[in-house]
């Protein structure tokens, strides 16, 4: 018998999602201190994004190796080592002198982290018994997808009180305490136990040096793509060369082996391949939506970064209730028609977003994101549960790897496309209504007339009342170009959704059940 069944499986998993939320935490939580960290270091705003960018890399990396390297060293060993890497990692970023060395430790750090969700969630399977384990998919899920929404309010209030590096140091005792309990309540069951090369295993060289070349690749071109204007960039060219070739050279050389590190195999099934994607839409849509609306809140609207994190508070508590609800509807719905139903939610909560005007109020903000909080509560567990539904248990770590670095790549991407969408479309608008702003116009020309008599009534002269009304028109063109760019993004992630609707729809029936059914 394993003794881990002997635990009280909750505790087991609230000793699994600590590692797990604080490295899913630190994927977002960096990002708004970024002017403090180049400041205090002194380098410039472009310079410090391989903070991020470099943490990113390394998690790529060694996501989808997480099953291997657990075969490799033991899971229990492997993931302690991890957690134990990350914590170090994030005291060295803490204490970093120079930005050279702070973004060394971040991909220390990425290293250490990149193992932990895809462990957790494999812990967190395989210690519940099957009727529970949509509770236990919920309570994963609710760590995985409120962690990003949360991170970058957190991350203004920690750098705005006190230091940007409390962000990193704040993981030491979450760390210490993640290990002692990991020590204490988890042990490896007979498939998880250490295998070593001693016992057959073999390092293959060629697949995890074009699957690291692809995937750091993938990620430098996805994070640095608009900041170096896409394609118009010799080094973001070279980036997606460099990803194509080392992904589909990484596909095709692990297909061909006996014993490969990772098993693209998995993807043959139909269930786990729809999934994929409906996990790639999900990541997809998370991150985007969480990062252009506190931009559009921030920079459009004026919000503060704490009132910023005020509209998005709400929806998290939206996916925390709706994940513990949909972790029983599983019980009586088949997971494909919770996945339709929450993508179509999703959609009219963004929807409803992208019909925001200039002077929207909070509360209007407030509930639009918290409808589409309440679409996607109902994607993450059932997407997770139908996706492992015919997975054996020998190949679970690899398959929780993929589904998850399927999820960090589609955030990735989903990045990368609102800011490029936000950006070009505002150019576009802006041009379009920089064409009214002619003497020609009757409309400009009125108003104007109205705002330079205003601004001589308030005391400027006749001169400078007029450039300052001309000032005034333009950045209000700006605003309004910049809010019709946020209203066309709104669109893009809200299509987005609706295409995971048929997508859901294709998945194979399975009975509807409390988690997933493993192979014997």
């Amino acid at each position: 018998m394993n003794p881990a069944k002997q635990v009280n499986p909750w505790l087991i998993a609230v000793t699994a999602m600590l590692a797990t939320f604080m490295e899913i935490l630190d994927t977002s939580v960096a990002n708004v201190a970024m002017p403090n960290i180049a400041g205090n270091l002194s380098s410039s705003i472009d310079e410090t994004t391989w903070v991020l960018t470099g943490y990113l890399v390394a998690n790529a990396i060694v996501l989808p190796l997480s099953g291997w390297l657990s075969s490799l060293f033991g899971r229990k060993q492997f993931y302690l080592a991890c957690v134990a890497v990350f914590t170090i990692a994030s005291l060295l970023c803490g204490v970093a002198p120079t930005l050279g060395s702070l973004i060394f430790f971040r991909v220390l750090q990425g290293i250490g982290g990149g193992a932990l969700a895809p462990i957790s969630q494999t812990i967190l399977v395989e210690n519940f018994p099957k009727e529970k384990q949509g509770m236990a998919m919920a309570f994963y899920g609710m760590g995985i997808v409120v962690a990003p929404v949360i991170g970058p309010t957190l991350g203004g209030w920690i750098t705005d009180n006190f230091s940007w590096r409390w962000i990193f140091l704040i993981n030491i005792p979450i760390g210490i305490l993640s290990m002692t309990l990991t020590t204490l309540l988890v042990s490896n069951p007979p498939h998880a136990q250490k295998k070593g090369f001693a016992g057959g295993m073999k390092l293959d060289y060629i697949g995890i040096g074009l699957l690291s070349i692809g995937l750091a690749a993938l990620e430098i071109f996805l994070d640095d793509g608009q900041r170096n204007d896409w394609f118009g960039s010799t080094m973001i060219v070279t980036a997606a060369i460099l990803a194509v070739l080392g992904l589909a050279g990484a596909v095709i050389w692990e297909l061909r082996r006996p014993d490969p590190i990772i098993d693209f195999s998995i993807l043959k099934n139909r269930n786990f391949a729809l999934s994929a994607m409906l996990m790639y839409g999900l990541g997809f849509t998370l991150y985007g939506s969480t990062a252009i609306l506190p931009i559009f809140l921030q920079t459009v609207l004026g919000y503060t970064a704490l009132w910023s994190g005020l509209v998005l508070s709400p929806g998290g508590i939206a996916m925390m209730a709706g994940m513990v609800l949909v972790g029983k509807l599983l019980t009586k719905i088949q997971a494909k028609w919770l996945i339709a139903t929450g993508s179509g939610i999703a959609a009219i909560g963004l929807i409803q977003m992208s019909g925001f005007v200039l002077n929207v109020d909070f509360k209007t903000a407030m509930w639009a994101r918290v409808v589409q909080a309440a679409g996607m509560a109902l994607l993450f567990v059932p997407i997770n549960t139908i996706s492992f539904s015919s997975v054996p248990k020998e190949k679970l770590g690899n398959a929780s790897g993929l589904m998850n670095l399927f999820r960090n790549i589609g955030g990735s991407a989903g990045i990368a496309l609102v800011s490029a969408i936000f950006a070009r479309r505002s150019q576009v608008h802006q041009g379009a209504l920089v064409s009214h702003l002619t003497p020609m116009d009757a409309g400009y020309g009125q108003t104007l007339d109205a705002t330079t008599a205003y601004l001589a009534a308030q005391g400027s002269s006749a001169v400078d009342a007029v450039s300052q009304a001309q000032g005034i028109l333009y950045a209000t063109v700006q605003r309004n170009a910049a809010m019709l760019g946020v209203n066309d993004t709104f669109i893009v992630l809200a299509a987005i959704f609706l295409t995971m609707i048929p997508i859901a729809i294709l998945l194979k029936k399975t009975a509807p059940h409390d988690g997933p059914i493993m192979m014997e």
